[in-house]
Formats: C-alpha cells, sequence, structure tokens
C-alpha cells in the first residue's frame, strides 16, 4: 500500500532512486546536494537498497563512473549542484553523445564567486545544450515523480538519452513535506527492466567515441535532435500512464494555472511557481486576469504547448532566477522565441543568488508589468530587475516599444 511519510526533497529524490532499483550510485559531496547521496548510502547500509556505491574523488568522476556503469548495462544515477555539474560539464557532452541513459538529479546553487550556496538557475540552464533532458519540480512529490518517470523516459528506445531532474536548493532540497512513496510492487510494474541501445562487456570490444567523419559526427547530433523530439511523445505517454498507477498526471509538459480566459501570463519554472499561482490569485482580486504557464521540462522545449497556452495573450511576463549576462534570463530568451515575440513579452530576473522572493512581490511586478503594457501598448523588455522589493531601470537597449 502507498503510505505518506514527511521528508526533504533530496529524500524524497532519494527514494526514487531506490525504487527505480538503481544498481549503481556515484556521489561526491556538495551542498545543497549531498542529503541525496548521504540517504542512497544509509538506504545500501540497511540493506533496504540492493546497491553499489562509489566514493569518488571528484564530481567528474561521479559523472564518469556513472557513465561507466550505465554503459556496462546497468541502470546508474548520480546528484550534484552548481561548481559541481559545472566540473561534470565535459562528461554530459559524452554520456549524451554515446546515447546512454542516466538519470541525475541537479539541486540548483548559485555559481561563485562570490561564493553562494543558495538557489538560482544558472546551473541546471547551462545544460540545455548538452543533450540531456531536463525537467524540474515545483514541490517534493514532483521530485519523487518525475525521478521515477525519468528512468522510464530516457530508457525508451526512442530517446535514449540522459535525464537531469531539477530541484531547487534548500526550497526544497532541506524543507520537509508530504511525499506518498507507492508500494514497490506497483513501482516494478510501471518500470520494466534496463533497457539501452548497447552494452560495453568484456570479450565484445566495441568502439564509442573514436574520431569519425565530420558528416558522420552532424548526423549523429541530428538524431539526437530526432530523440529529443520523439521524447515529448514519450513524456506524455508515460505521464498517463504514470496517473493509471499513481493517480498523478504528469502528461503535460507545461502546467496551466487559469491560463484558459487569463489576458496576462507569469511563465517560469521551479518551486516559485507556486508562489506565482498565489499571486496570480490576488491580482484576480484587483480586476487583472492573470495566469501562471509553468515549464516542467525545459528540454525537450515544450514549443507547440508553450505557442497554445500563451501566443493569443496581451502580455507574457517571465520570471527567470538567472541571467544570461549582458541579455536576459535564459528563460525570457527562449519563451521569446517560441512566441516570436507577438504578445508584449517583459523578462524579470529576481531571487538571483537565494534572495527570497515571495507571493507579494510576484504580484508587484506583475502588476508593474501589467501597467507598462496598459499605458504604452505591445512592449519588449527583456530585463526589468526586480530586487529588495523595487524595480530597476532597464539598460536602454532592453526597452522596446513595438508598434
Amino acid at each position: 500500500m502507498p503510505k505518506l511519510l514527511a521528508m526533504r526533497g533530496n529524500e524524497a529524490v532519494a527514494y526514487a532512486a531506490k525504487y527505480a532499483r538503481v544498481e549503481v550510485v556515484a556521489a561526491y559531496p556538495i551542498t545543497p546536494q549531498t542529503i541525496i547521496v548521504e540517504k542512497i548510502d544509509e538506504l545500501i547500509s540497511k540493506g533496504e537498497m540492493d546497491a553499489e556505491m562509489i566514493h569518488v574523488e571528484s564530481e567528474h568522476s561521479a559523472l564518469a563512473a556513472t557513465y561507466g556503469a550505465a554503459a556496462g548495462g546497468v541502470r546508474a544515477f548520480t546528484a550534484t549542484s552548481s561548481h559541481g555539474l559545472m566540473y561534470m560539464y565535459e562528461v554530459l557532452w559524452w554520456t549524451a553523445g554515446s546515447r546512454i541513459p542516466v538519470v541525475m538529479a541537479v539541486v540548483t546553487r548559485a555559481m561563485g564567486p562570490p561564493w553562494n550556496i543558495h538557489v538560482s538557475h544558472e546551473d541546471i540552464l547551462a545544460t540545455r545544450d548538452t543533450g540531456w533532458l531536463v525537467s524540474m519540480a515545483e514541490n517534493n512529490q514532483e521530485a519523487f515523480d518525475l525521478t521515477l518517470q525519468m528512468f522510464r523516459i530516457t530508457e525508451d528506445p526512442r530517446v535514449y538519452l540522459p535525464g537531469i531532474v531539477g530541484l531547487d536548493g534548500f526550497i526544497l532540497s532541506h524543507t520537509v513535506e508530504p511525499v506518498e512513496l507507492p508500494d514497490q510492487e506497483t513501482v516494478d510494474e510501471f518500470l520494466p527492466p534496463r533497457r539501452q541501445p548497447y552494452v560495453m562487456e568484456p570479450g565484445e570490444p566495441k568502439a564509442m567515441g573514436n574520431l569519425v567523419p565530420d558528416e558522420y559526427f552532424e548526423e549523429l547530433r541530428m538524431d539526437m535532435q530526432q530523440s529529443m523530439e520523439n521524447a515529448v511523445k514519450v513524456i506524455r505517454e508515460v505521464g498517463r500512464e504514470y496517473a493509471k498507477y499513481f493517480g498523478r498526471d504528469y502528461s503535460e509538459l507545461v502546467e496551466c494555472y487559469k491560463c484558459s480566459d487569463a489576458d496576462y501570463i507569469v511563465a517560469g519554472t521551479g518551486s516559485w511557481m507556486g508562489d506565482a499561482k498565489i499571486a496570480a490569485d490576488k491580482l484576480r482580486e484587483k480586476g487583472y486576469r492573470v495566469g501562471v504557464m509553468r515549464l516542467r521540462w525545459i528540454r525537450p522545449f515544450p514549443w507547440s504547448d508553450v505557442r497554445e497556452a500563451a501566443m493569443s495573450k496581451k502580455a507574457v511576463i517571465v520570471m527567470d532566477r538567472s541571467l544570461s549576462t549582458g541579455h536576459a534570463g535564459p528563460l525570457f530568451l527562449e519563451l521569446s522565441s517560441a512566441l516570436e515575440a507577438k504578445p508584449s513579452m517583459i523578462g524579470v530576473p529576481a531571487g538571483i543568488g537565494g534572495v527570497d522572493i515571495s507571493y507579494e512581490d510576484i504580484e508587484r511586478f506583475t502588476e508593474k508589468a501589467i501597467q507598462l503594457v496598459e499605458e504604452h501598448g505591445r512592449v519588449y523588455i527583456p530585463a526589468m530587475w526586480y530586487h529588495l522589493g523595487k524595480i530597476f531601470p532597464t539598460y536602454p537597449s532592453s526597452n522596446v516599444k513595438l508598434d
């Protein structure tokens, strides 16, 4: 029978790895991820998880060992944050280019200097080009559910790419919430034995990663792109099947809250989108028809879902917990591209480095964005900074009124 337990987001991810019957975990500690691999180590030592824990000397080695174990035919897992993810960056490309299904949790954290251990999204969004699937949880239950589903999705023959599950540092990783854990038998029905395109075995030599003609290299990248596009269908199928087994439907790559009748959409990803929903309710009480569009998946990018939800609206206000320095927030750039800047587009970099953002803050800068649209007509503002309750002027080239 399913059981409801109070646990931190990191523990929810660790339990998902246990229920997925992960066989190899490679671990190197980094705040705020460390609890994930510590909990897995505890489950192994208590005999509750049948897996091999490999303690390595760096994050680069952690992913390299995970990649090697998965290439050898076992279900493998690791986790990291921030600078640890950057240290892994080379191996991210090798794992994806080798078409080896691997699942990794990334607990989002700011990049230094100065040193900062709190939430920002620059680490996880730096993986967008690597060929990994990337999802983001809003709460601890979703962190568990997405991790479990990610094994099924990445191991589908139509995909065969690795996947990242993101959860916000401290806000989810260290905060206790109720999480429903299923029974192992039901998970085993949902998650079939591991599948992968090939296995490296002694006595059966295979070449991987050698020099190839340029046209073959490009064809391999084209094939990865096709697999990303295939992943959209696989995610929907797996999400619907997950609902049949566990009662929670993940068939949509984008979650829309009160979008259907909205004039204005607040868009973003991660844990603060729960606060955005409260802000939308407050703004509706003031007469503004506001909805919330939460990106559950960053890769594959939910292009058609975004266009369906937001193309016809007056404005889209994009909350970014990171910045592509010299331009705008990464999500703002991606959403502007998908929507062709047809609605007014206003980017709000905020909450970077763990600066607290409440629903009152979201209500405040969203109302300001709406007022700009109502006063000036269609506008394109990549970076309307919001910091400690104040809205700061943007640099001149970022405030464009569209005819």
